[in-house]
């Protein structure tokens, strides 16, 4: 076994552990063992019980690209500091503050990805489970947790006459016209659901600063290439696999926009949709996540925007006099 093997040992065991506990608990209700759409919901199943593990991961995500974005005046200030400097020093120095800067502020580039990260061993393992699936049946083995007979079980499942381990690229058995369209189709849906997601996030949840630095220009660039980097990709991955990547990208997709609706970013359209709901309901203000003075700022000009706009211009207040 290779080291990249070793190091997918122990995510392969709990990915087929986690799917063989859902078909287990899905055949007892009375499912067919063999039935394709017995092992899709255990895939879906799968991706349930990662999501959710992975919640207190994603709310530190949205905490880290809050602090990013209220960040980004700093970030352009230090840049402008140092612009046309290359010299050694220059550069070290401009890290270093960087680095302060995003520990005074308790955030990181890294952080908005870290969900996808810890995401990826669980993808590898499940893409080598069940690209092996064919292979173990012939050998007479097992997969991970899987027993020889569920593998047996899992090669001869399939949807609309597609087997689940079949791909786009290599085939895999049944009706081929059937497993090019399914495969394509689900290559669509696992790319345009990855797409909407950054898009919502970029076109309602970013304060105009946020929108105009330059690490906003690396995410646009991100929007393009990540969804054509899987869509590329997704022709190797077998059906299973596709249907555990788009059930997870519509999980996101879910759950940002549900974050946008009710925690949006300060400064940000969404930001002051809410306040605008809110406004008409007489409601006061909810506090922002991350709870920063910069927040508190945004959130209350917001409001007084709403307020203004209705043409209930708040009253100045008459200053007490000293008195002499």
């Amino acid at each position: 076994m290779d080291i990249f093997g070793t190091i997918l040992a122990p995510f392969k065991w709990l990915v087929s552990a986690i799917m063989i506990g859902f078909h287990d608990g899905l055949s007892f209700m009375g499912l067919p063992p063999a039935n394709g759409w017995t092992w899709t919901v255990s895939i879906i199943g799968l991706v349930l019980v990662i999501r959710a593990a992975l919640i207190p991961v994603f709310v530190k995500q949205i905490k880290a690209q809050r602090g990013m974005q209220l960040l980004q005046p700093d970030l352009k200030k230090l840049q402008d500091k140092y612009k046309g400097k290359t010299d050694q020093l220059s550069r070290q120095a401009m890290a270093q503050e960087q680095m302060a800067m995003y520990k005074k502020h308790g955030t990181n580039p890294f952080s908005a990805c870290l969900p996808m990260v810890i995401q990826m061993p669980f993808f590898f393992a499940l893409f080598q489970v069940l690209s092996g699936i064919t292979a173990a049946r012939q050998t007479g083995i097992g997969i991970g947790a899987m027993s020889h007979e569920q593998v047996v079980q899992f090669d001869e499942s399939s949807i609309f006459g597609a087997p689940l381990s079949a791909s786009l690229l290599h085939g895999g058995g049944g009706d081929q016209v059937v497993v090019w369209v399914l495969s394509i189709v689900m290559i669509l849906a696992m790319t345009a659901s990855q797409f909407i997601t950054q898009k919502q996030i970029m076109a309602k949840n970013m304060s105009e600063e946020a929108m105009a630095s330059p690490f906003m220009r690396q995410q646009k660039m991100m929007l393009y290439i990540l969804p054509l980097v899987f869509g590329v990709g997704g022709i190797n991955f077998p059906i299973g696999v596709l249907i555990y990547w788009t059930t997870t990208n519509l999980w996101t997709m879910g759950q940002q926009f549900f974050v946008i609706r009710r925690m949006p970013t300060p400064g940000s359209p969404a930001a002051k949709a809410l306040a605008e709901r809110r406004a008409a309901k007489g409601l006061p203000a909810l506090p922002i996540l991350g709870g920063k003075k910069a927040d508190a700022e945004a959130e209350a000009a917001a409001a007084a925007a709403v307020i203004e706009q209705k043409g209930q211009r708040p009253q100045p207040q008459r200053k007490n006099r000293k008195k002499k």
